[in-house]
């Protein structure tokens, strides 16, 4: 009888479906949609605009800021895209220079 019970669940495992087993993470497969955040910084609320472009490549826009005050909209760009849209532990990294048009920095920013 114990025979029997130990083939039947033998034969029982040779029919599923195939199974890979594996120790790596899968790849992160979230799909971001354009967005729109208040951020609070030095004592003051500016707008965060940023969409995906590309695998872990944003665009992104920073209002509220004058033109002469880059360095702090990188530093909302870059932290907030680390918040809002990297895996854990992942920080945002400017990808080439930021350029202020229509009152807005404008910049890509990589999870990294």
């Amino acid at each position: 009888m114990i025979l029997l019970a130990a083939a039947l669940g033998l034969a029982a495992c040779g029919e599923s479906p195939d199974v890979r087993v594996t120790r790596n993470k899968p790849a992160s497969q979230v799909v971001m949609k354009p967005r729109s955040e208040p951020i609070f910084y030095n004592g003051r609320t500016y707008q965060l605009d940023f969409a995906p472009k590309g695998p872990n490549l944003f665009d992104m826009a920073v209002s509220g800021m004058g033109p002469k005050q880059q360095k702090d909209a990188v530093a909302v760009a870059t932290s907030s895209l680390g918040y809002y849209a990297c895996p854990t532990g992942q920080k945002g990294r400017l990808q080439g220079n930021p350029v202020y048009a229509d009152a807005k920095w404008r910049m890509q920013a990589k999870c990294g």
